[in-house]
Parts: C-alpha cells; sequence; structure tokens
C-alpha cells in the first residue's frame, strides 16, 4: 500500500534548486506523510461506527469499538423506551430498553461487511447478524434464526 501511495504522488518541484535543497525533501515528506494520514483516516471510516437511525426511526442504535470487534446499544427511542419485556432472563424484564446491547462481537467478514449476532428485545431472541456497510450514509442489518431460520433485514440510516 504504501509503494503505491508514493507512485501515486510525483511531485514537480518549482525550480532544480528547491529540489535539491533540504526544504523540498522536508515538503515531500509531508505532503507525503499527510497522503498517509489521508489513506489511514480514509480506511478507519469503512468501518459502521456510529449512530444509526433503525428503520422505522423507533430507535437509535451506536455502534462502537468493543475490543477487536464492533457492538452496538440502543442509545435512544423516539418515544418513551420500552422495558426488555420478553428477555428469556426474567430478571431482566423491567430494565429499559436504552443501553441494550443489540449488535454483539461483530467482526470483518469481507468487504464492508462484519458478522456476529444480534439480540431483537422485541421477541427476546437472539440472531446471526450481518452488517454490510451500503454507503457512508446507510448499512443493511440482516438476522437470521438458528439453523439457518427464517431472515430478515433492514436498512439503518447514519445520524452521526
Amino acid at each position: 500500500m504504501i509503494a503505491r501511495a508514493e507512485g501515486a504522488f510525483h511531485m514537480k518541484p518549482l525550480n532544480d534548486k528547491l529540489a535539491d535543497s533540504e526544504a523540498g525533501g522536508l515538503m515531500k515528506r509531508v505532503i507525503f506523510a499527510a497522503a498517509l494520514t489521508a489513506v489511514s483516516i480514509g480506511g478507519a471510516m469503512a468501518e459502521p461506527v456510529g449512530d444509526w437511525r433503525v428503520e422505522d426511526g423507533s430507535a437509535t442504535v451506536r455502534i462502537k469499538k468493543c475490543g477487536a470487534a464492533l457492538c452496538g446499544f440502543i442509545a435512544a427511542t423516539r418515544g418513551a423506551p420500552g422495558k426488555d419485556e420478553r428477555n428469556p432472563d426474567p430478571a431482566k424484564r423491567n430494565r429499559s430498553v436504552i443501553g441494550i446491547e443489540v449488535l454483539i462481537n461483530l467482526r470483518p467478514s469481507g468487504d464492508k461487511v462484519w458478522t456476529g449476532t444480534s439480540y431483537n428485545a422485541e421477541d427476546g431472541l437472539i440472531y446471526h447478524a450481518t452488517v454490510t456497510e451500503q454507503s457512508d450514509r446507510s448499512i443493511e442489518i440482516k438476522g437470521c434464526g438458528a439453523n439457518g431460520g427464517i431472515c430478515g433485514s433492514e436498512t439503518w440510516t447514519r445520524v452521526r
């Protein structure tokens, strides 16, 4: 990648003295470092880290780094937050949905694709999840039941 970046930038000196001077060499190094930083930042933005509004607009999920993986938590709801009433653990059924981890252990599995699990507070079930970045502004979330069960998907829109 560095070889490609070096080859992509051909600096033409303003004059021969500048090309041979320390200043010319320094300027080349500064521009090259800036180009590498831009490439690095561009790569980091390929992860869907940020706040995403679910398709029906009822909630916002915050996706962030969790160690080597990504995870997502319910950050806000359109109305008053509901309770996690269908959780299989009776001790958790009275908790607010705010802060519940709904995207769990998402790991890269292709170009702009992450796989892991998801928790659906509406039915209290865990699904195999695939998150696919469609653009900087939208991601597709696909959830499938165990053993290739029924699948569903929706598109989330970036809030920030």
